[in-house]
């Protein structure tokens, strides 16, 4: 039978046979592990349970140096419901003691189950029954290649190994791969990370100073990638990705905000400042680790003269379910600067609402305004906090750029 079918089916028996008085299953706390089935393979992480201020569960979901809290979480009878922070994924399962057996899903999409098991007090991320301590060091930047199908795409891998736990991320030019944990047994290396809305699995073989490997992500994507140590690996000018067209020095627009209010950069709010405008979508982990940035940067800044406009393109052309997910994400990250709905995720149609760019190539893409009303620079995707010096180069580079933009000289009109 087929695996999704029979997942549904024990869900479907736990809810029929219900006692007739409502009991609530404990859960264990600590550390557990979990296993998500994606293409055949077997992708594991960590996440940790603790008991929140009123009793409930709260749940970590862990990846390298990364904690990411998951405070909804229901639990009736045997069964819970765990809203997987600002994305509209669920884990829904059954609790049997030591184990967890269930589904992960995500809502926005048609038919998108994927099989989830977990046991509890299991640490070790990868079955580590087989370690081999006289293993290969992966330790070291790497110019990468991967491939899907025909197409190619040049990245910088940074890998950390300390005994035989490796940690480490890939980056490209619109993005990078968040943070990823795993091992090395022999000349083999594995890892993974789950961050509640993408699941991806590495794999890799260390030959004649080479790694060859295999990528999957959720239910299809599948991509071979190559490996070669570089300390000079680099990727293309983030500044140069994304520029305006012929003829065009400044950006205009008119978006709704979450409420429905129409938004434009001629309002007074922003005239006579710097503004920054933040391309994203509440279903993006790289614009969540950008806005875990902005956030407090803007409440710290704003008295400057400083704004900061969010423009988010999300996963439906529905105003009620877009302006819903940014609400939650401008509760859970408080967000404390407008957020304006301006289209959907779909990078043509994308494009289409900011007419004078050559296009939308990344989510997200930062573009900083000068007071006259003037772009003066677009950054291309984001390094996050996974990428470390990547990360602290951005941070620096950002506040040069606010810094030099707040010191121009301008007067608004009145």
């Amino acid at each position: 039978m087929n695996r999704y079918i029979t997942v549904g089916l024990l869900l479907l028996a736990a809810a029929a046979c219900k006692p007739e008085k409502d009991t609530v299953s404990s859960l264990k706390t600590g550390i557990w592990r979990g296993v998500l089935e994606i293409q055949d393979q077997q992708l594991p992480f960590n996440f940790e349970v603790t008991r929140d201020d009123q009793g409930g569960y709260d749940f970590y979901l862990l990846n390298a140096d990364e904690r990411l809290l998951l405070d909804e979480v229901t639990i009736q009878e045997d069964s819970i419901d765990i809203a997987l922070h600002i994305f509209d994924a669920d884990i829904k399962a059954r609790i049997n003691g030591d184990s967890l057996q269930g589904i992960f899903i995500k809502n926005f999409a048609q038919d998108y189950r994927l099989p989830f098991e977990a046991v509890h007090g299991q640490q070790d991320r990868f079955d580590e029954t087989d370690t081999i301590r006289n293993t290969a060091d992966f330790s070291g930047k790497y110019e990468v290649t991967f491939v899907h199908e025909r197409d190619t795409t040049k990245a910088i891998a940074l890998f950390r190994q300390r005994e035989n736990r490796v940690t480490g991320t890939f980056l490209t030019p619109t993005g990078d791969y968040r943070f990823l944990e795993g091992n090395a047994q022999g000349t083999k290396l594995r890892l993974s990370t789950f961050d509640g809305n993408y699941a991806y699995l590495f794999n890799g073989v260390l030959e004649d100073g080479k790694i060859r490997g295999e990528f999957f992500s959720g239910k299809t994507w599948y991509e071979t990638w190559e490996a070669v140590k570089n300390d000079n690996a680099s990727l293309p000018d983030a500044g140069s990705l994304t520029y305006l067209k012929e003829g065009y020095e400044s950006i205009s627009f008119s978006f709704p905000d979450v409420n429905g209010k129409k938004v434009s950069l001629d309002d007074q709010k922003y005239k006579g400042k710097v503004v920054i405008l933040q391309l994203l979508g509440s279903w993006c982990p790289n614009c969540m680790d950008e806005t875990k940035f902005l956030s407090p940067w803007y409440n710290e800044n704003k008295h400057r003269g400083v704004e900061v406009i969010g423009l988010a393109y999300e996963r439906k052309d529905d105003f009620s379910y877009a302006s819903g997910r940014v609400k939650k994400m401008v509760a859970k990250m408080d967000i404390r600067y407008d957020i304006l709905i301006a289209g959907t995720e779909d990078k043509k149609k994308a494009s289409g609402t900011l007419p004078m760019l050559n296009a939308v190539v990344a989510f997200p893409t930062t573009i900083f305004i000068g007071k006259d009303g003037k772009v003066k620079k677009i950054h291309t995707g984001f390094n996050g906090p996974g990428t470390r010096q990547y990360y602290d180069q951005f941070r620096e580079d950002f506040n040069e750029t606010v810094n030099a933009l707040l010191k121009e000289d301008f007067t608004a009109e009145r």
